[in-house]
């Protein structure tokens, strides 16, 4: 059986699409050392602009070399390091104050307060809802619209 030139080439096309890195797609990192700068520009030679604390998420806007631009939670830009980064999700908390919860939903026993800024490991996500850790080990269930993260 034969097909016509056009459905091969629009197979291929197909399969091409399938096979590609999403164009667009998020990048994400988050800080992988207990305290790294964030400069204003691709390089130790430009000033830190910024103190970033462990496992604070970071957007990848673009690259220089092994230099990430990089945007957070607050849409201030700057570059870091590469080797500075690591690939495990974080989120910040966005908003004044955000429950922890013991369940996902809005009738989970509420277990602590987090407060804007909040960098939180992220463990699981279900439904709106983000399970993350505190650094003390605590763990428990966000609403994913208070957050900020991957």
């Amino acid at each position: 059986m034969t097909y016509p030139l056009w459905r091969s080439a629009g197979l291929v096309s197909v399969l091409l699409l399938l096979a590609a890195p999403q164009v667009g797609a998020q990048q994400m990192v988050s800080v992988a050392r207990e305290e790294v700068n964030l400069r204003s520009g691709p390089g130790t030679q430009h000033p830190a602009d910024w103190i970033l604390s462990q496992g604070y998420p970071l957007k990848v806007v673009g690259q220089r070399g092994n230099w990430l631009q990089v945007r957070d939670f607050e849409n201030d830009k700057g570059w870091i390091y590469r080797p500075l980064t690591s690939s495990t999700p974080y989120h910040v908390v966005k908003v004044k104050v955000a429950n922890l919860r013991s369940q996902p939903t809005l009738r989970g026993r509420i277990i602590a307060k987090l407060v804007y800024g909040d960098a939180l490991r992220t463990l699981e996500r279900k439904s709106g809802w983000v399970k993350v850790q505190r650094e003390g080990g605590l763990r428990g269930w966000v609403a994913r619209r208070l957050l900020w993260g991957w």
